[in-house]
């Protein structure tokens, strides 16, 4: 296994595409992805366009549809709900599909839904995704980083790294770093694995939450192993519970 990390989509190599890419944007999409599948959402649908979602969502039954949005961190007026993983109960969202749109989250996922296996990684699930990687043992993995507007993000490094010093952990000599970036993020996070929400309210995104009063997203973003589903992406764009990892 050769293992790629990318700090954002738009530092991903033109016309290629992994067997498997693993999208991470921990502050919050990936997060709240992971949180509603596990609170029973029957499947996530992600859209960087918000008219996309809009006539996309309105083909879906209303009583089994819930429009998430979110821009600059704040939640958009006129959508059910935003992106803090906290509102993603199981009262909420049980058994609906949830069209969602984030600033940074979703445009990731749609560099790369062209992969033969795509799935979603937040720290809550990072037991999952390494133990899925460690059972199909792709070729090459890419762990893409959401990054800001096209800029780098310390937390999803921290992220990346988390799966990337596990999996080597796991595979010893079976895997070997792609590119400098996976053993750079996987420093990253052995230095900071006992402070990581000390690490994320660092972060400029952290602080940009700390400003809106997300305190709560922040300390939850950062707890490790917390879920065991494994968002997978079934069609494009569409995530929901990889069959063995309800």
């Amino acid at each position: 296994m050769k293992l790629y990390t990318y700090h954002t989509p738009e530092l991903t190599p033109d016309g290629q595409l992994p067997e498997c890419a693993i999208v991470v944007d921990i502050l919050r999409a990936t997060t709240t992805i992971v949180t509603a599948l596990a609170a029973g959402a029957e499947a996530v649908e992600v859209f960087a366009d918000l008219d996309k979602l809009k006539s996309r969502s309105a083909e879906h039954p209303p009583e089994l549809c819930l429009r998430a949005a979110e821009r600059g961190g704040a939640p958009v007026a006129g959508f059910d709900l935003g992106n803090s993983p906290l509102d993603y109960t199981a009262e909420r969202v049980s058994q609906k599909r949830i069209f969602m749109s984030t600033t940074n989250g979703t445009r990731a996922f749609q560099r790369v839904q062209a992969a033969p296996q795509v799935i979603a990684a937040a720290m809550l699930n990072l037991a999952a995704v390494v133990n899925y990687l460690s059972e199909t043992n792709p070729a090459e993995v890419w762990i893409v980083g959401s990054g800001w507007e096209g800029t780098y993000s310390l937390e999803d490094t921290a992220c990346a790294g988390a799966i990337a010093h596990e999996i080597k952990t796991a595979l010893g000599d079976k895997c070997e770093w792609g590119n400098d970036e996976s053993l750079a993020a996987a420093c990253l996070y052995q230095q900071w694995r006992d402070r990581l929400e000390e690490l994320f309210k660092e972060a400029t995104h952290g602080q940009r939450l700390l400003k809106l009063d997300r305190h709560a997203d922040i300390a939850y973003c950062a707890s490790i192993d917390t879920h065991k589903v494994l968002p997978i992406q079934t069609s494009p764009g569409v995530l929901a519970v990889a069959p063995q990892h309800h």
